[in-house]
Parts: C-alpha cells; sequence; structure tokens
C-alpha cells in the first residue's frame, strides 16, 4: 500500500483545492486596479484567469493571476477563446485603455482586427460608438458564448471612496461654487456618454474630457489657465454601470493636477475609485491641493 508523506499529502491538498477553487476572469487594461482586484480575488481562495490588453496590462500581473496572456485590444474573438480555455464563465473589466487606438490611420492594417471584433464594431455598435456603447457591445459578444460580466467592485468595494474632505484643505467659498457649477455640466457630459471630467474656473468651463482621457484634459486646462488656482469635477455617470469605466483617481491624477495648476478635485463620493489612498492624500497635502468627495444629489438642477 502507497503511503504518502506529510509534505506530499500538503502538495495533494493543496492541488485539490486549487482545482476546487472558483475561477473569475480578468480582462486587464493599464493601472493598479486590475493588480488590486487580482490581489483581492485571491485573498478570497478565487483563481483568477487574466486575460491582458497588450502594451497596456501590466506583467505584475503574471505573478499574481492563475494563469496570464496577452491579446491585441481589436482580437475580441481571441479574448473570449483564451477566456473559454482558462475555464472562466463569470469575467470583470478592470484598467485603462487607450481608446483612441481605434482611429490610428490604416487601423486595419495596424489592428488587424478579428471577425468578432468587425462584428461588434461595424454591426453592434455600427450607429452608436461612444464609450457605453462599445463596452456593451463587447459584453454582448461574450454573452453569445455564455459568459456573464461582474463588477470588479462586487470583490474590493474599499477602493470606492466614502463622502467627505480628504485633505487637509477644504473647499473654499467660490471654490464651492466651482464645484457645483461644474458638477451639473459633468453630469450631463456623461448622461451624453461623451466624459467623466470637467475643468472649471469662475464658473466658466476651461476643457472637458472626451475620447482623450482625464490625463490631457486636465493638460489642456492648464495650458488655458495660466494663472491657475481651477477645479477639476469628475463624476460618474447618471447612468453608470459599475462593471465597467468606473471614475478613478491616482497618484498620477494629482501629479498631473499639480503640474497643470489646479487647486481643488470634486470626486463623486461611492462612485470614484482611489487608488492607493493614503498616497493620494498625502501627495495632495503636500501640494496643497483639496479633494472632496461628495454624494450626488447634494446640488439642485
Amino acid at each position: 500500500m502507497l503511503v504518502l508523506s506529510s509534505r506530499q499529502r500538503r502538495v495533494q491538498a493543496s492541488t485539490q483545492s486549487e482545482s476546487e477553487a472558483a475561477t473569475i476572469g480578468l480582462l486587464a487594461g493599464s493601472g493598479r486596479f486590475p493588480i488590486l482586484f487580482a490581489e483581492a480575488a485571491r485573498r478570497q481562495g478565487l483563481q483568477v484567469a487574466c486575460v491582458g490588453i497588450r502594451y497596456e496590462a501590466s506583467d505584475e500581473l503574471r505573478d499574481l493571476c492563475t494563469s496570464y496572456q496577452t491579446i491585441g485590444v481589436s482580437k475580441l474573438g481571441g479574448m473570449i477563446k483564451a477566456f473559454r480555455r482558462q475555464g472562466a464563465q463569470q469575467i470583470v473589466m478592470a484598467g485603462k485603455v487607450t481608446k483612441n487606438v481605434m482611429y490610428t490611420p490604416w487601423r486595419f492594417v495596424q489592428l488587424w482586427p478579428d471577425y468578432r471584433m468587425i462584428h461588434m464594431w461595424y454591426r453592434t455598435c455600427r450607429g452608436d460608438k461612444r464609450d457605453d456603447s462599445i463596452l456593451l457591445g463587447v459584453i454582448a459578444e461574450f454573452e453569445r458564448d455564455g459568459m456573464t460580466f461582474e463588477s470588479a467592485l462586487d470583490y474590493c468595494p474599499e477602493l470606492l471612496v466614502k463622502e467627505g474632505i480628504l485633505t487637509r484643505r477644504g473647499p473654499s467659498a467660490s471654490e464651492l461654487k466651482d464645484i457645483e457649477f461644474g458638477w451639473g455640466l459633468a453630469k450631463e457630459m456623461g448622461r451624453l456618454d461623451v466624459g467623466q471630467s470637467v475643468a472649471v474656473k469662475e464658473q466658466a468651463a476651461l476643457a472637458i474630457e472626451a475620447i482623450e482621457g482625464t490625463d490631457r484634459c486636465i493638460e489642456r486646462a492648464g495650458d488655458l489657465c495660466r494663472a491657475g488656482g481651477w477645479t477639476l469635477v469628475k463624476v460618474a455617470k447618471p447612468q453608470q454601470d459599475m462593471r465597467f469605466d468606473v471614475p478613478t483617481v491616482g497618484t498620477s491624477t494629482i501629479e498631473n493636477l499639480h503640474q497643470a495648476g489646479a487647486r481643488v478635485l470634486a470626486i463623486e463620493a461611492g462612485k470614484t475609485i482611489v487608488i492607493d489612498q493614503a498616497e493620494v492624500v498625502d501627495l495632495a497635502n503636500r501640494y496643497g491641493l483639496t479633494i472632496v468627495a461628495i454624494p450626488d444629489g447634494s446640488f439642485s438642477r
């Protein structure tokens, strides 16, 4: 009769527990959000099958995930096949994807999209290529193969910012007026699915985010307002789907705001991800910036 050593029994038990663990798929873009999700999922005993967007996802995910491979942003069919091979039926999206890559010259040659991407781009999203339409189109393609998407924040809800003034400095009376003014503009831009952020100074819009993203919006506002002292308002869409494109800020956001001469960052409480919040607040305090998290409905429309 074969007798296993105690070490062999531990290895066997570990292997069995890994094989029995549920698998969650991670479709990863850039930034730290996918990393924080993978760490949270592992703490909860889940196996993470990761498909990283090539040139976007961090290599750090290789060591955090049970399986990992990168696929080009235009290979939608390849992503679906990769998750199927890895046994993932429930999937989350996390991280940023550079959207304007879809408008590079000679994009068919540069990106070489597969059939599923062409079907989604020219059939499902034929008349509307705003962010929500594209991402819902991606989800629809996965659903055709029996896969469903969940919110990554179901696994790491602690990343959502709570209501309050996060920094030592609070907003002044004039800055509160700019926040209220910018809040209405940002919510309307969100309703139209244009962008999440609006830069404001003295109740005038300096810059409105579109496909270029928040960082470029901040840069543009700094160029247009050399005097500085302006406010960035970043909010969720009124129809925000928490499975994707949730407003996110991190230390790079604070660095960019400082370099562009901003004074205040107003974000939506309970609907905004703050990556590495302690470091974000510490950096903002060092630069004399204000961060305030406000629940929607605080201002009359």
